[in-house]
């Protein structure tokens, strides 16, 4: 069986998310037969390499927030990782272009070493002081961490159209699907999950999918959960 996963670096919903699909796909009895593939999804597609700014003025002039309301958010988003044993640095952070990362994804996932820089890309993004943003070097050493061979991610880095068919397939085919927000987890083209859902929720998918064959359908979660996309990301209020 196989998933796929529509993510963004820049989403703190779908490093959640992430944690929690990880966790029911442990408890899953047959997870050695359920192959994760990830897909590429851009928050802000075109972005400048160099336009990088702070993610809390970020929010503030993208969509229209108060400091305080950017701050709270963060402070939200940062308890909601921590309860699924998650390290996020609340305050500090940038933001910029992840058009790189994923392709330098997409060259991982050839040498089978996908989920690993994705781990890294996210920890790095999310937990770490230093910047994944217009520094290639950075991403040199967190996929050289990984197990990818430093020259070659120099080599993909620095030719602009490697690999950008690839997220930009993606990234067509996440429309097609109708994701407009991510995570967007599609268990073997028959059910989609949207939202970082609990691990129950991507448990019952899992059982659902497993042995089954029809069209897609969305797996009911209940209300609606926490994803980002063109609009913002969604922040708990309590």
């Amino acid at each position: 069986m196989r998933v796929e996963i529509w993510s963004d670096i820049a989403c703190p919903w779908c490093y959640v998310g992430k944690a929690r699909f990880d966790k029911a796909l442990r408890d899953f009895p047959y997870r050695d037969e359920v192959e994760v593939v990830h897909r590429s999804f851009e928050l802000d597609p075109g972005r400048a390499k160099d336009d990088i700014q702070p993610v809390i003025t970020m929010l503030t002039k993208k969509y229209g927030m108060s400091a305080a309301q950017a701050e709270a958010g963060e402070d939200n988003l940062g308890a909601q990782a921590s309860a699924e044993g998650l390290d996020y640095r609340t305050r500090g952070r940038d933001h910029g272009s992840t058009f790189d990362m994923h392709r330098l994804l997409h060259f991982a996932k050839d040498q089978g070493r996908q989920e690993q820089l994705l781990d890294l890309l996210y920890r790095a993004n999310f937990a770490e002081e230093r910047s994944v943003f217009n520094d290639d070097e950075r991403l040199v050493e967190l996929a050289s961490a990984a197990g990818l061979d430093a020259e070659a991610v120099r080599a993909v880095l620095a030719d602009p159209g490697a690999y950008a068919d690839e997220v930009r397939a993606d990234e067509r085919e996440a429309a097609q699907l109708g994701a407009n927000g991510v995570p967007f987890f599609v268990l073997d083209r028959k059910y989609g999950v949207s939202g970082a859902q609990p691990a129950e929720v991507f448990a019952r998918a899992l059982t659902q999918a497993y042995g089954e064959a029809s069209p897609l359908k969305t797996v009911d979660g209940g209300d609606d959960a926490e994803a980002c996309g063109p609009d913002g990301c969604a922040v708990p209020q309590h």
